[in-house]
This record gives structure tokens, C-alpha cells and sequence, in this order.
């Protein structure tokens, strides 16, 4: 078996332990607390080697260096680079730090690194490799003080701070797919038609499509959807005033297809980080919270939608063709937190 698969293999091994003995241990305590343990088990495989990459001071400036584009370089110590055990450690830190939607989701992004080697194999560009995702450590994991963690590769980067047991701060998150719906059967464990952020864009049509001519007039704000997420890699969201609009000018109806929008990235939380991501928008209010559309109503061209209120922004980008050519198929998607990112208040 391939190193690859042997990473994709461990990384269904520990789902499926965790999903009969793990999570249920996960949930007796504060996500905090599990993610200290585990990162702390972590540790403790780690050679010295590598413990000097994976574990920095709590203010190293690398803390904030973050990005979901390929990259030739990035902090940490990479799943390439680790054994057997130390791969199941990681893997237990990043459950550990997700629900298990999330992880679902994060391992299946890690997976189409595959698919994209295959699509791409004959050109030039950025190396494709599912285990080339790095660990980061900064601080000392523990019941008492405060430490972060960073989970990052291509189309994915985790950044939390945990203070006391509590995770206080979990952004910037990004989950990012290419293809965004597989279109050819190319590899058999990402089959035709798979689709790991369906629901991010799904809903989002779905709010669109429900929306009057006075309320979609409303709400799209241009008729070409932007490039790329706003400030993307920057340590601080992009601080422009929301657009679009208001939740409060929302039907009933409409408004329940937005709460499920943004429970699908929340939810990508384990239950406790959720909740907080869920009461500070509540707490924003749908007088301050607007929804913004640009770009195309139409499947397979540029669009792209924002949910913005005074503590979050949500923003979702698809308009670049996938690696096998077919338009608007390759997602950006981002969740920010406008009072701050990585704990660091504005």
C-alpha cells in the first residue's frame, strides 16, 4: 500500500475507533480540554526534530501567517514527514478540533489532493500530495494557560486558541474543494459526483432563488462575482461594511434557509465551539446581519455570496474552473471573525 493511502487508510481507522469509543470521551469534556490531551499526545511522538518545528512560543509571528493556496513552504511538521503513530496522533488532534462533519469534510479535502495529482499529472504547477498537511503547536498545550493550534495545507486551514480548557477562538477557517463536484470517475475513493461542500452552495441557491424581484435587487450587488475571497491570508479580515441584504427584510421562510446556511459552517465545530459562533450571531441581530450575492444565478458560472454581521463573515467563492477545465467548479469558503481573528482582538 502507498504512503498515500496508508495516510487515507489512518485517517478512516481512527474515524471509525472514534466513532464507536472517541467521540463519545470527545463530548464528556470541553473541546478545549480533549484537544489539550491530544495535543499532548502529539507531542509526545514527536522526535526533538521535529518537536522544534511543531512546537513554537505562543507570540511567534507564524501564529498569524496563514493561507489555503498552495504553498511551497509553511510552518509545522507535515504529515509526510511523520510515522504510523505519530499520524494517528494528528489525526486524533485534528477530531479532536472538528465535529465529525468537519472531519469528514477536512479529510476528504486533504483526499482530493489525489484526484488533482491525476488531473494535473502531465503539466506543470504547484505539487499535489494528501499528506502534505502540517501541525502547528504554539504554546503549551495544558488545562491552565493559553495556546493555539494550526492545521493548514492546501484548501485547508484550521487556526485555534485555547485559553483555560475553552477554545476561544477558532478562525480563520477555510474549507476549500477542487472540483467542487467531481465530474469524471478518476480515482475510485473519490467517485463521479462526489461534492464535499454540496450543502455551502446548495442553500445558498436555494436562498437566492426564493428571494423577490425587490429582495434580490437587493441582495446582489454585482453582476460579476469577485476574484477571490476578501483578504484572503491577511491576519484580520477585510473590515468593509456589509452589503446586500438585511436579514430583518427576510421572510420566516427565507430566514430558515439562511440559519441553515450558516449552521453548516458552524457545525463544522464540535458542539460547545458551535454554540458560540451561533450566539454571537444570533446576538448580532438580523437588523445587522446582511446577506450579499455577486456573479451568476446559474450553476457552472462565477458566483459568490456573503453573510456578514458586527462578529462574523461568512464568504463563499466559486469561480475558478476546476483542474479538468469545467467553469466555476473549484470553491473558496471562509468563516472570519470581524471582532477579531486567531484571539487577537481588533
Amino acid at each position: 500500500m502507498s504512503k498515500c493511502r496508508e495516510w487515507i487508510a489512518a485517517a478512516g481507522l481512527v474515524l471509525v475507533l472514534l466513532s464507536s469509543v472517541g467521540w463519545t470521551f470527545v463530548r464528556w469534556r470541553a473541546s478545549g480540554e480533549s484537544m489539550a490531551v491530544a495535543a499532548q499526545q502529539f507531542l509526545a511522538t514527536l522526535s526533538d526534530e521535529q518537536r522544534a518545528k511543531a512546537a513554537l512560543p505562543f507570540d511567534h509571528a507564524g501564529r498569524t501567517d496563514w493561507h489555503f493556496i498552495p504553498k511551497n513552504e509553511r510552518k509545522g511538521v507535515q504529515v509526510r514527514d511523520m510515522s504510523a503513530a505519530q499520524r494517528k496522533a494528528a489525526l486524533a488532534l485534528l477530531q479532536a478540533a472538528l465535529s465529525e462533519a468537519g472531519y469528514q469534510k477536512a479529510t476528504k479535502i486533504m483526499e482530493l489532493e489525489s484526484l488533482l495529482k491525476e488531473l494535473e499529472k502531465n503539466r506543470k504547477g504547484p505539487l499535489r500530495d494528501p499528506e502534505r498537511y502540517f501541525f502547528t503547536l504554539f504554546g503549551t498545550p495544558g488545562p491552565e494557560g493559553r495556546w493555539g493550534l494550526s492545521v493548514e495545507g492546501h484548501h485547508l486551514s484550521l487556526n485555534f486558541v485555547v485559553e483555560k480548557g475553552q477554545v476561544v477562538a477558532s478562525t480563520p477557517s477555510a474549507f476549500c474543494a477542487n472540483p467542487a463536484i467531481v465530474m469524471n470517475d478518476v480515482i475510485p475513493s473519490i467517485p463521479k459526483g462526489t461534492r464535499v461542500l454540496a450543502r455551502e452552495e446548495t442553500l445558498a441557491y436555494e436562498l437566492l432563488a426564493s428571494l423577490t424581484p425587490d429582495q434580490k435587487q437587493r441582495a446582489v450587488v454585482a453582476e460579476k462575482a469577485p476574484p477571490e475571497v476578501r483578504a484572503a491570508g491577511a491576519p484580520q479580515p477585510a473590515a468593509d461594511p456589509p452589503r446586500g441584504l438585511r436579514v430583518a427584510d427576510l421572510t420566516l421562510s427565507q430566514r430558515a434557509i439562511l440559519k441553515a446556511l450558516i449552521d453548516e459552517y458552524a457545525n463544522n465545530f464540535p458542539p460547545d465551539v458551535a454554540q458560540q459562533r451561533l450566539a454571537a450571531v444570533e446576538a448580532d441581530g438580523p437588523e445587522k446581519t446582511f446577506f450579499a450575492w455577486a456573479g451568476s444565478e446559474k450553476p457552472g458560472e462565477g458566483h459568490y455570496y456573503c453573510i456578514q454581521g458586527p462578529s462574523f463573515q461568512i464568504e463563499f467563492v466559486n469561480v475558478q474552473p476546476d483542474s479538468a477545465g469545467n467553469p466555476a467548479n473549484h470553491i473558496h469558503s471562509v468563516w472570519r471573525d470581524m471582532r477579531g481573528d486567531f484571539g487577537i482582538p481588533r
